[in-house]
């Protein structure tokens, strides 16, 4: 119940549904405590399950086949979110890769598309009421529907403790698979960009993360002796074929994963910010999508110009923060979009990598649309391409206003 108070008025609800032991509970507590028509809605992002157990489950539950949708969203998920997003070369704290974050909105704008589609009234996520995901699956919600109504059952019911929820799954003959009926060791969320991994024996941030946490990368120390090399070819800031194969997007941010899994590529242990107020420590791995994120420098390097590419860094981090705050969908987050697809229109060409031990080092890089010119930068004769007595008049115009400070007011203080 909503906090003592009575529950809204509902008819029918698409639930953001994976099949697990939490999202069963909340169908039959929607069942129970709303008496509406439950529509389920499993999303494939490349998280690795098999989904087909869902459709079971929910028939079992009572689900009518028609109210049951389980989607293949793989390529859209890096097509229109994860590819966008990596055109800003997006971190948030200067370290976290936004994996989770980013497949939120996609979640999202297809329950409501569904919700659309079949006549709900009403959403339905899992996400609990101390983290990051209720705010980024209902500021999505509310930004394609203004009128939807909102269940969050982590706010409003009384199951507040695992030994609740499983009594709650006993009494309503709810499948508990073994494992689940001691406090699990922590809370894992998956898709193709990464794995996040927190809660339970994670908490303390002094402590290290035992190697079972990790599920998407071998060690570095385990990683092969020799390095591997491979090229990544873009076209307009997004990565289209490894080593001179094309490749959809989905597929091609596999074959990274398989290449940066191999070599113990990126782990990441971060106590980060959330933006509900509260610091967590969480441990992520994005193996594939760390390699891409250091070719798309790499070709930037070559193809960017300057200006735009420090405006493109002093605007990261606000891209970033709103990418991890849920607001994907606001027009500040599609005006940036805006100006940085407009950055990539020439950032095209071909990025050489060496994967080795954990690390992904850019050690070549070519482009018809390059800026960069040897005859320009050589230390040999230049044949008079740069007159490098112009740098004296450069530099004392750009030490003017310091030279006039040094006059009028004793200048720098060391």
């Amino acid at each position: 119940m909503p906090s003592g108070n009575a529950p809204k008025s509902v008819k029918k609800v698409v639930l953001a549904y994976s099949g697990g032991l939490d999202t069963s509970i909340i169908l039959k507590w929607l069942q129970t405590t709303y008496g509406c028509e439950v529509v389920t809605f499993t999303a494939d992002l490349g998280q690795g399950e098999e989904l087909g157990p869902a459709r079971e489950k929910a028939l079992r539950a009572g689900i009518k086949p028609e109210n049951i949708f389980i989607e293949d969203l793989r390529e859209e998920f890096v097509r229109d979110f994860v590819n966008p997003m990596f055109r800003a070369n997006t971190v948030y704290e200067g370290q976290y890769l936004l994996g989770t974050s980013i497949a939120r909105p996609l979640i999202a704008k297809k329950q409501i598309e569904i919700a659309h589609k079949v006549g709900a009234d009403a959403v339905c996520h899992g996400a609990t009421g101390k983290g990051n995901d209720q705010v980024r699956f209902e500021l999505g919600y509310y930004a394609l529907d203004p009128n939807i109504k909102i269940i969050a059952p982590w706010r409003e019911w009384e199951l507040t403790s695992r030994t609740k929820l499983l009594e709650f799954a006993e009494k309503h003959q709810i499948p508990i698979a073994k494992d689940k009926r001691g406090e699990a060791p922590f809370s894992v969320d998956a898709n193709l960009l990464h794995s996040s991994s927190e809660g339970k024996i994670l908490e303390d941030p002094w402590e290290e993360a035992d190697e079972m946490v990790y599920q998407r990368t071998i060690s570095p120390e385990q990683a092969p002796d020799k390095a591997t090399y491979i090229t990544v070819d873009f076209e307009r800031g997004d990565a289209v074929a490894i080593d001179g194969k094309a490749m959809s997007p989905a597929t091609l941010l596999t074959r990274l994963n398989e290449l940066g899994k191999a070599n113990g590529i990126g782990r990441l242990d971060l106590v980060e910010n959330r933006f509900v107020g509260m610091k967590s420590r969480g441990i992520y791995e994005t193996p594939g999508g760390t390699i891409l994120h250091i070719a798309h420098r790499g070709i930037e390097q070559i193809t960017l110009d300057r200006g735009a590419g420090h405006l493109k860094d002093e605007l990261m981090p606000k891209y970033a923060e709103l990418v991890y705050y849920g607001f994907w969908f606001s027009p500040e987050r599609e005006m940036l979009q805006a100006l940085i697809d407009k950055s990539q229109e020439n950032v095209s060409g071909t990025v050489r990598l060496k994967l080795y031990k954990g690390n992904t080092t850019v050690v070549g890089r070519k482009s018809p649309k390059s800026l960069y010119s040897m005859q320009h930068v050589t230390f040999e004769e230049d044949q008079g391409t740069y007159d490098q007595r112009d740098a004296e008049g450069f530099i004392k115009l750009n030490a003017l206003r310091l030279r006039l400070r040094a006059l009028g007011q004793g200048g720098a203080k060391s």
